[in-house]
């Protein structure tokens, strides 16, 4: 038996109980767990147009079939705010009318 390697599937998921569907293998090979998981962003960033609302990566042996996952099992990631949520100045905390 020869070395181990590992790929990247790119697998997409729907937002029901289905499970997610395998899109891609990545052709490069990872001599170690810890590498593969390591390139498994950058892989994933050139499947952004695959028509899934979610895709994800998963690192597997080579020649191996991918671990069946649903998408109710994706971690997705907290959204990212770029600026602070700023409030509006509401029309009530203003006086309706001037009295003279």
């Amino acid at each position: 038996m020869g070395p181990l390697h590992y790929v990247i599937a790119i697998l997409g998921c729907g937002e029901a109980e289905t499970a997610c569907e395998q899109v891609a293998v990545g052709p490069s090979r990872y001599e170690s767990l810890d590498a593969c998981t390591a390139a498994s962003e950058s892989a994933m960033a050139s499947y952004g147009d695959a028509f899934y609302p979610v895709v994800v990566a998963q690192c597997r042996r080579a020649g191996t079939p991918a671990v069946k996952l649903l998408s109710r099992d994706v971690d997705l990631p907290e959204p990212v705010m770029a600026q602070p949520l700023r409030r509006a100045s509401s029309p009530l905390s203003r006086p309706a009318f001037t009295r003279l």
